[in-house]
């Protein structure tokens, strides 16, 4: 008889370094993944080590201020780059990294959401 892992569907923004969640490990490979996404030193305090969903918080505000960061060069660079003395090719090209940057923070933001939502659940329901 196969026993259902979970009753979390799984979104298409979760990220394939994360096991599913209910599968054997998935919170170690949820903890290695959202250790990524924050300062390292974040990484190693304890009550993140040992409370992953403290971590995915964390994770989730990093990340937002990161898209704040992203959205805030692109929307600045046309009116600042030309004064720092940078070539037209090299200001377009950076325009379209930071668009480009921000878009894969957003997708980055929903998989952390998406993460959080799982461990809050596995909380929720006593492990």
């Amino acid at each position: 008889m196969i026993m259902p892992l979970t009753t979390t569907r799984i979104s298409p923004d979760w990220p394939c370094q994360v096991k599913t969640p209910g599968s054997y490990d998935w919170e170690r490979s949820a903890a290695k993944w959202l250790r990524e996404l924050v300062p390292a030193r974040y990484g190693s305090y304890p009550a993140l080590i040992r409370h992953p969903v403290l971590l995915a918080r964390h994770a989730q505000i990093q990340v937002q201020q990161e898209i704040r960061v992203a959205r805030t060069a692109l929307q600045t660079a046309r009116a600042d780059l030309p004064r720092l003395g940078l070539p037209e090719s090299v200001i377009e090209h950076t325009i379209k990294l930071y668009a480009a940057e921000l878009l894969q923070l957003q997708h980055i933001a929903r998989s952390v959401r998406a993460v959080t939502d799982a461990l809050v659940e596995r909380n929720n329901s006593g492990r």
